[in-house]
């Protein structure tokens, strides 16, 4: 019996692949670092980071960036999603499938958020300050 792969399922494995495939140049370039300088040394602030938004859940839930850093929402779902903080920070249009929504967090501190379409789904971005 031939089965097929559901284009959301051949997706999601695209995006692990390429995800595993960052994070192992991730990696083969700092090690270098990691064992000339030590671990400390190896804690470079990002300027940038994404959620996904799959399956009516945020990955990560919980995201830690430093102030300055923008944050991308992007929808792999196949249902709307609407991304908004619970403190009025921000909030997006509505993201069809494909869509995304970006965020530069200035100031430190917990900005909890859901889909405002699915208020189930609920994640949280931890902004520390810059250079810690």
């Amino acid at each position: 019996m031939l089965t097929t792969m559901n284009p959301a399922s051949r997706r999601r494995r695209m995006t692990l692949l390429l995800g595993a495939v960052g994070v192992a140049a991730l990696l083969a370039a700092a090690l270098p670092e990691l064992t000339a300088a030590g671990a400390a040394a190896v804690t470079a602030a990002a300027s940038s980071a994404t959620v996904d938004i799959d399956n009516f859940a945020f990955t990560p839930a919980a995201l830690t960036v430093t102030a300055g850093t923008t944050v991308t929402w992007k929808n792999e779902d196949d249902s709307p999603h609407r991304i908004g903080d619970k403190n009025g920070t921000f909030k997006s249009a509505a993201l069809d499938t494909d869509d995304s929504f970006s965020h530069t967090f200035a100031a430190p501190g917990e900005y909890p958020y859901i889909c405002t379409i699915h208020p189930y789904m609920v994640g949280t971005i931890i902004v520390k300050p810059a250079g810690s």
